[in-house]
């Protein structure tokens, strides 16, 4: 097969353009850090790229989530502490008022205090997150208690009628089907598949509990139909009232508070569980994209120096390769 010059030349100019494109492809990678700068340049690379992207993703969508669960079971958990408190000092107050040696006016004094317990209780129980009430079910955009209609003298206020789980007796009450929606659960979800409980529902507890502060109420109020409460009557609100009574009595309602408490800290800790496994998973799938597109730069600066030398070399071969002109002789 004959050579011609013209084959040289042409040879000599594809050669310089691949080297030129070799280096142009290591320049980037050198420049952005990635070993692709499009997926047709490795669509392996790019298809597991997008599927690393979709899971990173997720992961911050649950861990937004978390923050949301925190949000809620932090608030009910203080919200419970605070009701727990607020218990421990009525007990007190049923304990004093309880010694006959109180004059009526002082057992009214008493009742005033317990009033004004019983509705920041009642406050507590419209605790709200973001204009939801955390202790309203499902039903989150209504009140637990809401304004008697008239209000009421003392400003206290009443269960909300979507809410009634009992009759005011403890029991649930025929009408207790409208309870289904509001006893749900509120539920996020915080991983894949894996839906977390942040709600405590509260109509039971927060009723009883009002319930129960009506009762010592009326106790200690001096104009009782019924006359003056005796020592003994008021001591039964401290360990239960008479078998006719239709309401806890004060340790078994601090005990429910607890056990609600309990359960707000069992979730509490299954919540940190699940931080640090989307903390982990975060780490693994950041490392597994690293290893999939990220360019290893000691090799990448290697071959960039490799081709350069490979490229000068052929420049200065390619220089005595091309044939010469008149120009040339002239000289």
């Amino acid at each position: 097969m004959r050579v011609t010059q013209s084959m040289l030349s042409n040879n000599m100019l594809l050669n310089l353009n691949n080297s030129f494109g070799k280096m142009s492809k290591l320049q980037n990678q050198i420049n952005s850090g990635s070993k692709i700068t499009r997926p047709s340049d490795d669509p392996v690379i790019a298809v597991k790229g997008m599927g690393y992207r979709r899971d990173l993703g997720q992961v911050e969508q649950y861990t937004r989530n978390m923050n949301e669960v925190n949000n809620w079971i932090d608030t009910t958990d203080e919200s419970l502490n605070q009701v727990g408190e607020q218990m421990k000092r009525v007990r007190e107050l049923v304990i004093q008022a309880a010694n006959d040696t109180n004059t009526p006016d002082e057992r009214a004094k008493i009742k005033k205090e317990i009033d004004q317990i019983r509705q920041h209780i009642q406050d507590v129980g419209n605790t709200k997150i973001a204009d939801r009430y955390i202790f309203s079910g499902t039903n989150t955009s209504k009140p637990l208690f809401v304004e008697a209609t008239p209000p009421n003298a003392d400003g206290n206020k009443i269960i909300n009628a979507d809410y009634e789980l009992y009759d005011g007796t403890g029991v649930p009450s025929a009408s207790s089907d409208k309870l289904n929606a509001p006893k749900g659960d509120v539920e996020i979800e915080v991983y894949d598949g894996i839906q977390m409980k942040v709600n405590t529902p509260g109509a039971e507890l927060f009723g009883n509990i009002d319930a129960l502060m009506d009762k010592v109420s009326n106790l200690l109020d001096p104009e009782r139909v019924s006359g003056p409460a005796t020592s003994e009557e008021i001591s039964e609100a401290l360990g239960g009232f008479t078998t006719d009574s239709k309401s806890d009595d004060i340790t078994n309602i601090h005990n429910k508070i607890l056990e609600a408490q309990a359960e707000v800290g069992a979730r509490q800790n299954r919540v940190e569980l699940m931080e640090n496994r989307l903390s982990l998973r975060e780490i693994n799938v950041t490392k597994q994209m690293s290893n999939n597109e990220d360019v290893d730069y000691a090799k990448a600066i290697t071959e960039m120096v490799t081709s350069e030398s490979i490229h000068q070399a052929a420049l200065s071969v390619g220089a005595k390769i091309i044939q010469q002109t008149l120009v040339d002789f002239i000289r």
